[in-house]
């Protein structure tokens, strides 16, 4: 897949037509993979590339009130390029959502963007909206020569498959949710760095994460996590609270990690969430604690759900 920045104009396409997506696409989730299932389809049948255009950041950064959520991201960008791959995306272009990309109007966007880039084919999803004006795709089918391909909502539940939900089914800590919405499991990157080194006197020794990237970390609690390090894939159980037994006043993210020894001060590791254990709780002494993390393990240890996703 070839990576495309631009900065407000792109140079035309004088290549072959194509078969081009279009969205933000933060979580890269089953509403999102519909869009690049029916781009499959038809780029397979007609020998087309798939071209997505998106956006580095989110948009409302343009028009909304600075809020420090508004810079955390679903996915980290390496992975958010896996996921284009995997979907079968031939080039993407990223850009900036500026003011002055803003004030494209939706005219504009088509000419300066769709027909620059060859689109016979424009793939959008139900909710989608372009252009200074917020014109849909049926605006976009009355102006443009080629074929719009609108996808329907796609649920879960009941419920829409959304960014939204996702975001906030993280910080509720149902991260085995977010993972069935996503279609993949949620992960997240971190460098091990020095901590108190109070686990290793318990018998808990944990690798202590800086997070490295702007994502989102789930809510408090402990969960079962797997964690990949240089390759390798081992059972965890993670946590996210303030040490509140210790009196601990600042977020703490570690991971005690099994079948694992040997010191990674430095590395980056990647942290997999597959289900919440329990909620942090400050517990009268060492000793509860300790009774507590032996159940936890057991739990984390035998963790398998058919609503795994590998």
């Amino acid at each position: 897949m070839e990576i495309i920045q631009f900065n407000n104009h792109i140079k035309a396409i004088d290549n072959a037509e194509t078969t081009l997506v279009l969205g933000y696409f933060d979580a890269l989730h089953l509403g999102h993979k519909a869009l690049f299932d029916k781009a499959k389809e038809i780029s397979k049948k007609e020998n087309l590339p798939i071209i997505t255009l998106t956006f580095n950041e989110s948009p409302k950064l343009a028009f909304a009130k600075y809020t420090p959520d508004l810079l955390l991201h679903i996915t980290y960008p390496e992975k958010r390029y896996e996921k284009f791959k995997e979907y079968g995306v031939d080039k993407l272009y990223l850009t900036d959502f500026t003011t002055q990309f803003s004030l494209t109007s939706s005219d504009d966007f088509i000419s300066q963007y769709i027909k620059r880039l060859n689109a016979k084919y424009v793939i959008v999803g139900f909710d989608y909206k372009f252009g200074h004006n917020r014109t849909d795709s049926d605006y976009l089918a009355r102006n443009f020569d080629g074929q719009v391909i609108t996808i329907d909502e796609v649920q879960f539940a009941g419920h829409k498959i959304s960014s939204t939900r996702i975001r906030q089914l993280l910080l509720e800590g149902n991260v085995l949710e977010a993972n069935q919405l996503l279609g993949y499991q949620y992960e997240t990157r971190g460098l091990v760095v020095h901590g108190d080194a109070r686990g290793r006197t318990i018998g808990f020794p944990t690798a202590n994460l800086a997070p490295i990237d702007r994502t989102y970390i789930p809510g408090d609690g402990v969960y079962v996590t797997d964690v990949i390090i240089n390759g390798e894939r081992y059972r965890s159980m993670t946590s996210v609270g303030k040490n509140v037994t210790f009196g601990g006043k600042e977020l703490r993210l570690e991971a005690n990690i099994f079948d694992f020894s040997g010191d990674i001060y430095g590395e980056s590791i990647t942290i997999i969430w597959l289900e919440k254990i329990r909620d942090m709780v400050k517990f009268a002494g060492i000793e509860d604690l300790v009774t507590q993390l032996e159940a936890d393990k057991k739990i984390a240890q035998s963790w398998e759900k058919d609503s795994q996703i590998d």
